[in-house]
């Protein structure tokens, strides 16, 4: 959302810093908003890594400058949520895992709804806001290193010393003039061992994802068949992956994070593979209302589900998956054939 007219802004960093941590934000800062370097952008949209997301494409300048978002723009504040686990929490056990973000509620709902308290609260004191989590054309996590929350890590995530890189960004662009944070210092240092640990090679140079091998897009975003010579390489891995972070030495004993959406629910952190290959449109919609799986919707959960599943499948498995040959879904269909032969 974007204001039009407000008067002069009657707030400072440090009290907005306090209204975020008092709606359960883990981590606030500030930077002075600039036009980015739009290098590392063009760099990776030029080597084809983004897969062709045409959401990224079409609003390339608003992602690079944040005075096209909100004409008169002073500053960004860059906002973080954890979703780290709690203490004693289990090892998902099932055949098909789900990623760490998405074993709680959908974090679009959990972490937009205090931002746009924040900005809210914003307006109060005479500021124009654009918010967003996620959905809007802001570069989060370059914002996020520039306001002091921690660094674009080598698996290209940002990554706090205490919470490690299991966060949920947003940012607030204002026009409000406040005080900016120093950017925070990289702290990778010789460390690679997120590259290796890929397990489809999806990370061709530090900080740099290729979407087009990356088990999280196909498993997420994409809609058609995987290629099976990726999702051979990490059976199981149904929906998102977390390998290039579970091997990241700040992820050993992180922080747990303050929002309790954001926990994960036994349920959700792995999936039995009869049970997803037995959903249809309506099941998949009361099972997981409310949570990122529906992100892929049904057909993409069966999809994945069909192209990760342990080889051989089990007889029941194998009766099921005979059934969906005849699927509507020419991605279901597809994978449903490479899983019986």
């Amino acid at each position: 959302m974007i204001d039009t007219v407000a008067g002069p802004a009657r707030t400072t960093a440090a009290a907005v810093k306090a209204q975020a941590l008092s709606l359960g934000f883990d981590l606030c800062g500030v930077a002075r908003a600039h036009p980015l370097d739009p290098s590392a952008l063009d760099k990776w949209l030029g080597a084809g890594w983004d897969a062709g997301l045409k959401y990224v494409r079409e609003r390339r300048e608003a992602r690079l400058d944040p005075s096209l978002l909100l004409p008169g723009a002073r500053s960004v504040i860059a906002l973080a949520a954890s979703y780290a686990p709690q203490p004693g929490e289990e090892t998902p056990d099932g055949e098909l895992i789900v990623a760490r973000y998405a074993r709680g509620r959908d974090y679009h709902n959990v972490v937009l709804k205090p931002a746009r308290k924040l900005a809210a609260w914003l307006r109060s004191q005479g500021a124009r806001v654009y918010c967003e989590v996620d959905t809007g054309a802001v570069m989060e996590k370059a914002w996020a290193q520039e306001a002091g929350l921690g660094w674009i890590g080598k698996n290209g995530c940002l990554i706090h010393e205490r919470l490690g890189s299991w966060l949920l960004l947003g940012a607030l662009v204002t026009d409000a003039e406040l005080a900016p944070d120093s950017p925070h210092p990289d702290r990778c240092g010789d460390c690679i061992a997120c590259m290796p640990a890929c397990p489809t090679a999806a990370i061709p140079e530090p900080r740099f994802i290729d979407a087009r091998r990356c088990l999280a897009y196909h498993t997420i975003e994409h809609r058609g068949p995987i290629p099976p010579e990726l999702s051979s390489l990490a059976p199981g891995r149904v929906f998102g992956c977390d390998i290039c972070q579970d091997v990241c030495p700040w992820n050993r004993r992180p922080r747990p994070g303050t929002l309790v959406q954001l926990r994960a629910r036994p349920e959700q952190t792995a999936l039995s593979l009869n049970d997803i290959l037995a959903l249809d449109t309506a099941t998949a919609w009361a099972r997981y209302e409310g949570t990122p799986l529906l992100r892929a919707g049904r057909d993409g959960l069966v999809r994945s589900a069909l192209a990760v599943a342990p080889r051989p499948l089990s007889p029941a498995a194998r009766e099921l998956a005979t059934r969906l040959l005849a699927d509507p879904s020419e991605g279901v269909r597809i994978e449903a054939r490479r899983a019986l032969a």
